[in-house]
């Protein structure tokens, strides 16, 4: 593979590991990341969500849940995603404190960013905004080009998996080509067409 990819979104638990999973699968360099201040899963109510620290496992996640309501946690997919996850990277990490990990791609899904020579993808509207202030702000100290691409993607197991396809889809196309500075716009173009969804995209650099 030419470029590093990494996958973006709020948790680092369905939309960017959907992801993640699928292009690890394919043989991708890929990485993935969540945003938020604390890792959120959906919890007994709104009110109630289960708040985790970045960096417990996802088996340790599996484990407190299943103790607490395996029935509800089973039916509503938390258990079999925080499964998936544990195969595929053993904790959720936050992309603002593994920044520096130079990636070709970014990918946000709900937005969707990348970055050149190793590749980043979020997912969730905020994130792109977050992600580009975040790369914007900081010192530049490599100058290495990164290309940020935001995908709007539901944060439900359905959407994420349609999102996984799709990146995928979009991230064999950058793959194809010497050098997605001078593709990229034709790249998206293609891709919107035939899948009738809009993506945003900027470049940014370390």
């Amino acid at each position: 593979m030419k470029f590093r990819y990494a996958m973006v979104c709020s948790s680092n638990q369905n939309r960017s590991m959907e992801a993640h999973s699928l292009l690890k699968r394919q043989g991708f360099d890929v990485s993935s990341y969540g945003t938020g201040a604390h890792v959120k899963l959906p919890g007994p109510s709104l009110r109630e969500p289960n708040v985790y620290d970045f960096g417990t496992p996802y088996k340790q996640m599996f484990d407190d849940l299943r103790r607490k309501d395996p029935e509800l946690y089973k039916r509503n997919g938390i258990l079999p995603m925080l499964k998936r996850n544990s195969s595929v990277k053993l904790a959720p990490q936050r992309w603002q404190d593994n920044a520096l990990d130079v990636q070709d791609i970014l990918a946000d899904l709900l937005e969707m960013e990348a970055v050149q020579e190793s590749e980043n993808i979020c997912l969730s509207m905020r994130s792109l905004e977050e992600r580009k202030s975040n790369l914007h702000n900081r010192e530049q100290v490599l100058m290495k080009s990164v290309l940020v691409i935001n995908l709007e993607v539901k944060d439900n197991h359905e959407e994420a998996a349609v999102g996984g396809r799709l990146t995928l889809d979009l991230c064999q196309e950058i793959e194809k080509t010497e050098n997605w500075e001078e593709s990229i716009d034709d790249i998206v173009a293609a891709f919107e067409k035939q899948h009738r969804r809009k993506l945003l995209y900027s470049i940014a650099f370390y």
